[in-house]
């Protein structure tokens, strides 16, 4: 039987109270740290390109997750169109730049997440929710009162903000963030934010804190913990060293990491020289090693 959801705890005029206060950052928009400005309740998008209503471009059970999301049941994956990083190799460029999907409202988002759980999911896994995680969380609410109880996993990108990382403390079970990019200028040049790695560290760390190193029952199956992705890039542009130091300090040397050699060059990556190719095996046994020798779990 999958485990039960901590949001279980704050009940669903709680997790009502959350959603308000994460609309409230919503116009102008600080959700995340572009800090873009747009009035989305007003009808304006700012760069994740969507309002102030979700777009769902697809749900189901997801059986190409990592293992300790699977499970038997498969992960419950709600893609949400549109993204806060709008990378150039983006391989699902068709939902974060060209926002492909239905829109769709707390009742209908109740309705998935439901439907997944009904369908045998260990989890309800949110993809890329930074920008619309207040319509989510209001989503969740609901869903929370009709019977849902499965863990919660937030699967983003790792560019987030603190304030936002506060409003979820005690809603997300596992945190699923990316560890893209560590030098400024590859993060400028690759999704136009230079800031990326600092604010990355900061969002990990927090995301750490709160629910702590990855844990899973008897299944084999995770119910709460901090799984970090890791996409190794060709000539190092992810900065696999550095990223690995970094994990280690930011998990006080216990944190899981899975460290994916499945980089192709996808939507304007053939324009950029320095990723127009995948990663030589040498590159990619190189990064692994990297996060070995950190003494990181290293997963896939």
């Amino acid at each position: 039987m999958p485990a039960r959801g901590q949001y279980l705890e704050l009940g669903a005029e709680g997790l009502r109270a959350r959603a308000r206060a994460l609309e409230a950052l919503q116009t102008p928009c600080v959700l995340c740290p572009r800090s873009c400005r747009a009035l989305r309740q007003r009808g304006e998008t700012g760069f994740c390109g969507i309002g102030s209503t979700a777009v769902v471009s697809s749900w189901g059970l997801h059986f190409g997750e990592e293992s300790v999301l699977v499970g038997i049941g498969g992960s419950g994956t709600l893609f949400l169109a549109g993204c806060n990083l709008g990378c150039v190799f983006c391989q699902n460029f068709t939902i974060s730049h060209f926002r492909e999907g239905e829109q769709a409202g707390p009742g209908e988002l109740a309705e998935i997440m439901l439907a997944l759980q009904d369908r045998g999911a260990e989890n309800i896994n949110w993809v890329t929710p930074t920008h619309v995680v207040p319509q989510l969380v209001l989503g969740l609410a609901v869903a929370m009162e009709q019977g849902l109880s499965i863990p919660l996993v937030y699967n983003c990108g790792g560019y987030e903000s603190p304030h936002v990382m506060a409003l979820l403390e005690g809603i997300v079970d596992i945190y699923l963030p990316d560890a893209k990019f560590a030098d400024a200028e590859v993060a400028t040049e690759l999704c136009r934010a230079g800031d990326y790695f600092a604010r990355a560290c900061r969002a990990i760390r927090l995301m750490h804190r709160q629910v702590g190193v990855l844990r899973v029952n008897a299944r084999g199956v995770a119910h709460r913990g901090m799984l970090v992705r890791h996409l190794i890039m060709p000539r190092d542009r992810a900065g696999s060293a550095r990223w690995a130091r970094a994990l280690q300090h930011l998990t006080d040397g216990m944190g899981w990491v899975n460290v994916m050699d499945q980089y192709r060059p996808e939507y304007r990556a053939a324009d950029v020289d320095t990723i127009s190719r995948r990663a030589t095996s040498r590159e990619v046994a190189d990064a692994r090693r990297v996060f070995l020798e950190r003494g990181l779990s290293v997963v896939n």
